[in-house]
């Protein structure tokens, strides 16, 4: 590996607390830019706009994803901007190019009868299980937490008559989210148990792993009669965001429980409310269904 995507690497986990996965993504990215640019006689730190732009167009003829494609292309932005800062280059060929235009694609939901079903569906489970999907689901839709969040909770988060959770998001950044009521009454029979975690796994000493937590969400989606590829930690994310927002909720009060670094994030949800809302005029304005009856 080059020593300065090596250190790179190593600034993303000590500067922005960066999660394991983030760090395999951004080196498997990293890597196959760097292939490519050895193969044109240069290195990842020394390739010109050029061979940056010639990467692109063998991303795009190789059939990847205009996502995939776009992800690449922020890993050489960020590489090329760290080495700028570092001295290592004067400048950065990136500003020299275009992002893929990416389709805007709204984010999945659950109805609110949907969520209402589903956490009846978890108190039904097997005893041991349902205390814990119990407590998950309503934790998960009453705060927005990530599935990592979530899991990351240890149990002195709810000791006491805990009204805040101190959450630890992306990049190591911390913010404070309400439990309601109904959450904290549904944590309350998983702090009699022992070890430092919230969500333990089968070994109490480690966390409930994500893998762990999905097949567990899919057993009770399945029970509440949902479509288990319907549901998924980040629907009920989406889920608690779009609710939150179409009764009432500003934004910027909704980008601070995400923990969203830039209410550009936060902003989809209001494309998400405005399309239900189209959806129920187009449904139930007597002039739209005058108009389906004549056609």
């Amino acid at each position: 590996m080059d020593r300065h995507v090596e250190a790179f690497l190593e600034m993303l986990v000590a500067e922005r607390g960066a999660a394991r996965n983030t760090h395999a993504a951004y080196e498997s990215d990293l890597a196959d830019a760097e292939g490519f640019a050895l193969g044109r006689g240069a290195t990842l730190a020394t390739q010109d706009a050029a061979t940056l732009r010639a990467y692109l167009v063998r991303l795009a003829d190789s059939g990847l994803s205009e996502r995939t494609a776009a992800r690449r292309l922020s890993a050489l932005r960020q590489f090329h901007k760290f080495l700028v800062r570092e001295g290592v280059r004067a400048d950065d060929p990136t500003e020299q190019l275009e992002s893929p235009r990416l389709p805007q694609t709204l984010p999945k939901l659950l109805s609110e009868s949907e969520v209402d079903a589903l956490l009846a569906a978890a108190v039904l489970r097997p005893e041991a299980q349902a205390a814990r999907m119990r407590a998950a689901l309503e934790i998960l839709y009453a705060t927005g937490l990530r599935v990592s969040e979530l899991l990351a909770l240890l149990r002195t988060a709810l000791a006491g008559d805990a009204q805040l959770l101190l959450v630890r998001g992306k990049g190591g950044r911390e913010r404070i989210v309400p439990l309601s009521d109904a959450a904290r009454e549904a944590a309350l029979p998983l702090l009699e148990g022992k070890g430092r975690w919230l969500f333990p796994g089968r070994d109490p000493n480690h966390a409930l792993t994500r893998q762990g937590f999905a097949l567990g969400l899919k057993l009770v989606a399945l029970d509440a009669g949902l479509d288990p590829a319907r549901v998924s930690p980040h629907v009920l994310r989406h889920s608690f965001a779009s609710h939150m927002l179409a009764r009432g909720a500003d934004l910027r009060s909704l980008q601070l429980l995400l923990g969203h670094a830039d209410i550009a994030t936060t902003q989809i949800y209001t494309h998400v409310l405005a399309e239900r809302l189209q959806r129920l005029v187009e449904a139930h304005h007597p002039l739209a269904m005058a108009a389906a009856g004549r056609g």
